[in-house]
């Protein structure tokens, strides 16, 4: 890598950086682009040469999270699960907490850029759709396999997705006195859906 490539790639994470502390720090409806080149140390302009505007670098945050994602479960053979197996619908649901927690404040920023582009914009429902793909073919397999599911896969995958995104956005807020472990809100959330998707014990 040459020189300048080498500098323009250090700007970048020098921005997305001081951009995820701007937004844990200030949210990010309240965060300027000013606020996040000076927090990263860098010119205003140089923000341009990256990033068309600051919901741009939030796609951008976005797409890194989701290489994480694939990057992890890429090292994993990963064929059709049995959701209604409360090991497997339990894995799946930790995988999707730890990505949440992990990147908190691009999922906090996520949620406050739906809000303000309201719900006629159908940005909320495209994203969570996408997200829960994984979960949907999952479920795609079992009614395949003739279980009989609450309802379409695609709509059972994004409500499952959507409960616990909500969950993260509340509880991974910063509260300290939520009190709750990752372990027991995991196990509570596998619970709630396993008797959904597997029937009462």
């Amino acid at each position: 890598m040459g020189v300048r490539k080498a500098r323009a790639a250090e700007t970048e994470a020098a921005l997305k950086e001081a951009a995820l502390r701007q937004f844990t720090e200030r949210g990010y409806l309240n965060t300027k682009i000013t606020d996040i080149t000076a927090a990263a140390g860098r010119a205003t302009g140089s923000f341009y040469d990256h990033f068309a505007s600051k919901d741009d670098l939030l796609q951008a945050l976005l797409a890194d999270m989701h290489g994480k994602a694939h990057d992890q479960l890429a090292q994993e053979d990963h064929p059709p699960h049995d959701l209604t197996d409360r090991d497997q619908l339990r894995e799946h649901l930790a995988v999707a907490w730890f990505l949440m927690r992990d990147n908190r404040p691009v999922m906090t920023a996520l949620f406050e850029q739906a809000m303000t582009a309201g719900p006629r914009a159908g940005q909320s429902w495209r994203r969570l759709t996408e997200d829960t793909r994984m979960l949907r073919d999952h479920l795609e397999h079992l009614r395949q396999e003739g279980h009989s599911l609450p309802g379409d896969p695609e709509l059972v995958a994004a409500a499952m997705g959507g409960m616990l995104s909500m969950l993260a956005y509340a509880l991974l807020g910063g509260d300290p006195d939520s009190g709750r472990s990752d372990d027991e809100v995991i196990d509570t959330v596998t619970r709630l859906l396993l008797h959904g998707l597997a029937g009462p014990s």
